[in-house]
């Protein structure tokens, strides 16, 4: 029952990495894997060279940092207050709602977006404009750009999300928050001593799993959303690949900086992991 599924991994997963050759080559395209010259180290150097390396590193940490802490906050509060509805069909329409963006491509997304925050049509400019604030430009200014990157992400993820801390609040004994009441608790007072630490391990779990993709700063949005007015702060690692590697034709350089990347992740992920049986007692094996 394994075989295909291996066959699969191994012809998707693990055949490819026979390319990540092409990173200490100085490879042509007409002369293949064997016929390229090598040139050890020289892609890595190049790539650190670039004038823009920094800059990119500084803005896919940003951005995922900030989606990690965005993406924990919100769906744990949003849990809490869905947990306090007591009526049900309300409640489960209000899932319904919020995690349904989760299911849509950030291609529907993205065009949804460039709407929404047009200078000229966007709703979101027309309510700014009520209040005589003058159009912001949101997809075109440096400033703005990476915190519609954040918020647009919080929007589309954080409903399934709070899926996971709802399944988290079942398994919170009843017979503590009648404890609580007994003893003089008020519903704050439960949240803080009795429902956050029954919550604390799964709490644990989401952000230490999400620490492996501290390099991850998403390439569909950004891919989707981004112009080259805003390459300064909001072009990551993935899109800088991309135009390296299949825009310039830079095939070593890219394949270099994309396994720079992947082992910084591999170690990020075997950290995650350790944390999470450390903390969480989770593991896979």
């Amino acid at each position: 029952m394994l075989l295909p599924g291996l066959i699969i991994v191994l012809i998707y997963s693990y055949g490819p990495m026979f390319g990540i050759v092409i990173a200490f080559q100085k490879y042509i395209p007409a002369k293949g894997f064997f016929d390229s010259k090598w040139i050890g180290l020289a892609n890595f150097k190049y790539f650190w060279s670039l004038p823009d390396t920094l800059q990119v590193f500084k803005n896919t940490i940003f951005i995922a940092l900030m989606k990690i802490i965005t993406g924990l906050i919100a769906p744990i509060t949003i849990a809490l207050l869905l947990n306090e509805v007591m009526h049900r069909y309300v409640k489960r329409g209000i899932q319904t709602l919020i995690y349904l963006p989760h299911f849509l491509s950030w291609v529907i997304l993205g065009g949804i977006m460039i709407d929404i925050l047009s200078p000229s049509s966007g709703i979101v400019n027309w309510a700014l404009g009520i209040f005589g604030i003058k159009p912001i430009y949101f997809l075109g200014d440096n400033q703005w750009f990476p915190f519609v990157l954040i918020f647009s992400h919080l929007w589309k993820e954080f409903g399934f999300s709070t899926i996971i801390y709802l399944a988290a609040l079942t398994s919170i004994n009843p017979t503590l928050y009648e404890a609580a009441v007994i003893d003089g608790a008020n519903r704050i007072k439960q949240t803080w001593h009795v429902t956050l630490p029954g919550m604390r391990p799964i709490i644990v779990l989401m952000a230490t799993l999400s620490l492996g993709g501290i390099l991850n700063a998403g390439f569909d949005q950004v891919f989707n959303l981004y112009s080259p007015q805003v390459y300064d702060s909001g072009d990551i690692i993935d899109t800088f690949v991309y135009r390296m590697g299949l825009i310039d034709a830079q095939y070593g350089p890219a394949t270099a900086v994309g396994l720079l990347s992947s082992v910084v992740a591999c170690i990020f992920i075997s950290l995650t992991y350790y944390l999470a049986y450390r903390f969480a007692k989770y593991r896979i094996f």
